[in-house]
């Protein structure tokens, strides 16, 4: 068995694997990074990528039947499905592509294999072409996660489908049940409503995107229901009956069981780190279920071993993993990098209209006991949300009443996906509402209702 040695190994080449080991290489370290399906990971074969350009054909798909409010003409309106996962696999494939191209440049030595941790400092990779070791000093575990499965509605790639599936969909569903209402299911129940998909989203806990604000999930629940689709709350899914050409789901809410039954299920309950057979434990490592334990510098009381993104806590995001890579490479060459805060990393749902938060909730806020000041700003009250004739939304701030320190942002509608790092910046530089109140924000822009947002939980709002 061949064995070659570096400073640091990396296993994973998804969003926080190929991201470490592109900052260890520009540090000066020597870098092996195994990859045992795809560059890029879940985020950009699978997850982030593809299905944002899904949801751009039918967010155009919708727009193009909203013609005439904008005095154009369209007729005819129709889609391909064929041709949008087409798109969507073609723009995944562009940006893995693009992540083989970055490992050259960086002079990283890429192993396509399946890796195992055989003692301290030692990979032992399973290639194509036999047994391979890799030895290094420094370890970073970036192995990502999967869908997480529940028993009796395990996913056939038929009827019940993962994200997997509905990202390579070969029909359009006709009458579709997603159970989960975080962002994956959110964004693909939102996806097959616009293509004219009869949708019902069941959600255990009492609310649609739970972790959102309450203020902020209620605005979207109304949205979605004005453009057709059903939400259960509080609501569990027991049992899946599967037969020719139908599925009945026998859905129990508030002590009764009722029947639905549909084509297609979507399931997006959640996920399971991809940490089996990796050794972990032979080390030492702590698991939590699935979820290797770190502390906020992602080591994990092992020497030597790190594990960072969705294989550990969450929040379970692509860039929270990015960050953490670059953090645990400058950990390893010297540095003093400051650790990631869980609380000022946005999320971002790219349904329709779309939802982004950071920082603390006002019921978060209030039980860590703050006093709060709260601000909100309607997309009504916008010159350019009207002029793009998106006048549905709100923007949200939570502010300590004492400090005047920004504690959380919540945005629902147009653009708020790009919108909200606006936000992101003003809580690391540690902003306070004085700051933010004295910040000239362009005119005519979105941007403004973010100022007006943070005038009003101080009684100024000027345009509301």
């Amino acid at each position: 068995m061949t064995a070659r040695s570096f400073d640091v190994v990396v296993i994973g080449a998804g969003p926080g694997g190929y991201v470490a080991a592109i900052r260890s290489a520009q540090l000066g370290k020597s870098v092996a990074i195994v990859e045992r399906e795809h560059m890029g990971g879940i985020c950009l074969n699978w997850g982030c990528i593809p299905t944002k350009a899904m949801l751009r054909s039918a967010e155009i798909y919708h727009l193009m039947h909203r013609a005439k409010e904008f005095g154009l003409k369209a007729e005819n309106i129709g889609y391909d499905l064929d041709a949008v996962i087409k798109r969507s696999r073609k723009v995944a494939g562009q940006l893995s592509g693009g992540i083989g191209h970055l490992m050259k440049k960086n002079k990283i030595t890429v192993v396509m294999g399946e890796a195992k941790l055989a003692g301290k400092g030692k990979v032992k990779v399973k290639t194509e072409k036999g047994e391979e070791e890799l030895n290094a000093p420094n370890i970073v575990l970036a192995p990502g996660a999967r869908a997480r499965e529940l028993p009796g509605l395990e996913a056939d790639g038929e009827q019940v489908w993962t994200y997997k599936h509905a990202l390579q969909a070969k029909r359009m569903p006709k009458k579709l049940l997603v159970i989960g209402s975080g962002a994956i299911g959110i964004e693909f129940a939102s996806f097959f409503n616009a293509l004219g998909a009869d949708v019902t989203v069941v959600e255990v806990l009492d609310r649609i995107l739970p972790v959102e604000d309450a203020e902020i999930s209620a605005f979207a629940q109304k949205a979605f229901e004005k453009q057709g689709m059903k939400i259960m709350a509080k609501a569990m899914v027991k049992k899946l009956d599967r037969a020719k050409d139908k599925v009945t789901a026998h859905i129990e809410r508030n002590g009764k069981t009722e029947t639905l039954q549909v084509d297609t299920v979507i399931s997006a309950v959640g996920i399971t780190a991809n940490t089996e057979g990796l050794g972990l434990e032979d080390l030492g490592a702590k698991l939590d279920r699935s979820f290797v334990v770190t502390d906020a510098y992602c080591r994990t009381g092992v020497e030597g071993l790190y594990v960072i993104g969705d294989a550990t806590n969450g929040p379970w995001l692509a860039h929270k993993a990015s960050h953490e890579g670059v953090m645990v490479a400058e950990l390893i060459a010297g540095g003093h990098p400051h650790p990631v805060d869980p609380s000022a990393i946005a999320g971002c749902t790219y349904c329709q209209p779309q939802v982004a938060s950071v920082g603390l909730t006002e019921e978060k806020a209030k039980e860590k006991g703050h006093e709060v000041k709260v601000g909100r700003f309607p997309f009504i009250g916008n010159g350019k949300a009207i002029a793009l004739g998106e006048p549905e939304g709100m923007i949200k701030t939570v502010f300590d009443a004492k400090t005047g320190e920004l504690l959380g942002a919540h945005m629902v509608g147009a653009e708020v996906t790009e919108l909200i790092q606006g936000y992101v910046v003003g809580r690391t530089l540690e902003t306070t509402e004085e700051e933010l109140m004295n910040t000239v924000f362009p005119h005519p822009t979105l941007s403004e209702m973010m100022h007006e947002s943070v005038l009003d939980a101080y009684g100024r709002a000027l345009h509301f």
